[in-house]
């Protein structure tokens, strides 16, 4: 199996440096606690939330140009101009209620749907924030006192869900960084678990008998359905999806969810070709497979199994609203006539509107977000069809 050093990079700066040696301390303290190994859905979590040290909730810039990634609300307004026809229909059919984003990032996401619910005339009750880093929590704030000082009533930052919500939850690359546990399947066909060990300064990943509850019987699903049998054959499997979408069906009276990521329907995630998994690593601008360097300083993701995200939303008691691709889900809600009135302003073609015309290009195009990024609807006592949905439906493929 795979043995990394700490590898720090060539010329990191000494206080990033120290951050991520002692996050590493902190992770090889909880494997020796542990008989010398961790799961790897315990690493990943340490890695990404250990208080005071994760990549999530320390103060590293994280989005943005100087950060480690893009996101779509970076891209363009026009993602979020998007989202807010979907947010104002729901609205619509709930007569009111409120928005609630999880993981807002830098804030762009809030400031562009604030945007276009208000020039529509169609402002949530509330726009609340359940965001785990304070270091984002005060970017967001900052970004929104700026856009909307207006709406400073309005806005709200939580720290747990909240009770008897109605209205439209968004959560916009979050289930990427839920952390997964890793399997292999041996070469006899046994179910192995893959975890995770010190070694040295750095680590090294080794093959057991699976020690996280619930996994082997995953496995064993998954191979009832003619996937992830061969022998070497390594994926993920997220065990905190379906825990995660029941705490937030319970927050939820009435209203639609929007799940927005990189993933898959089950049977394309566990092809034959990716017999190596999905985890991706992400360290300023550039996406690796390594994540035993960087700790603390790099994102951690894996792509989502929209199939289990759908199957968990059904045993929450919701109902599957719709399920597409990013690129489906925005021209059907006008990302087409959006870009057509920006640049049929002032004559001829300025910079700002070439950066909208190639953000448009970047959030729909299949070799860029388009295709990879993938919407997914769960909605709660409210039965009907959204326009973000009726381009093209998948929902056969969950």
């Amino acid at each position: 199996m795979r043995v990394a050093g700490p590898g720090p990079a060539e010329g990191e700066d000494p206080v990033a440096l120290e951050h991520s040696l002692r996050l590493a301390d902190l992770i090889r303290a909880e494997a020796r606690a542990s008989g010398g190994a961790l799961p790897f859905d315990r690493f990943m979590e340490l890695a990404l939330y250990a208080p005071g040290l994760g990549y999530y909730v320390a103060g590293a810039r994280k989005f943005g140009r100087g950060g480690d990634f893009v996101t779509a609300p970076a891209i363009s307004p026009l993602f979020g101009l998007c989202l807010a026809r979907q947010c104002r229909e729901v609205l619509a059919a709930l007569g009111g209620g409120d928005i609630l984003e999880l993981g807002a990032g830098a804030g762009d996401l809030a400031a562009d749907l604030l945007d276009g619910l208000k020039a529509a005339a169609c402002l949530p009750g509330r726009y609340l924030i359940l965001e785990p880093g304070p270091e984002l929590r005060e970017r967001q704030r900052e970004l929104l006192q700026a856009r909307h000082p207006d709406l400073a009533d309005r806005i709200q930052w939580l720290h747990d869900l909240p009770p008897g919500f109605s209205g439209v939850l968004v959560a916009n690359e979050v289930l990427d960084a839920l952390p997964v546990q890793r399997f292999q399947v041996r070469e006899g066909g046994e179910i192995a678990e893959i975890l995770v060990k010190p070694r040295g300064a750095g680590w090294e990943e080794m093959v057991a008998e699976p020690r996280s509850p619930g996994l082997t019987e995953a496995v064993q699903a998954l191979w009832a359905q003619g996937l992830a049998q061969a022998p070497g054959y390594a994926s993920e499997i997220n065990p905190r999806l379906g825990p995660w979408i029941h705490a937030l069906a319970a927050s939820l009276d009435r209203g639609l969810m929007l799940l927005i990521d990189y993933g898959y329907d089950r049977a394309d995630y566990y092809r034959p070709e990716r017999g190596m998994g999905t985890l991706m690593c992400h360290y300023r601008h550039q996406a690796h497979g390594d994540p035993y360097v960087h700790l603390g300083l790099q994102d951690l993701t894996a792509h989502v199994d929209f199939s289990a995200a759908a199957s968990a939303g059904r045993v929450a008691g919701l109902a599957v609203a719709g399920f597409t691709t990013q690129a489906h889900f925005l021209i059907a809600l006008g990302l087409d006539d959006l870009l057509a009135e920006r640049m049929s302003g002032d004559p001829g073609t300025t910079e700002e509107d070439l950066r909208w015309l190639l953000g448009a290009k970047q959030l729909v195009m299949p070799s860029a977000m388009g295709e990879r990024f993938r919407v997914l609807g769960l909605a709660k006592d409210l039965d009907r069809t959204w326009t973000g949905f009726s381009l093209r439906d998948l929902r056969g493929r969950l």
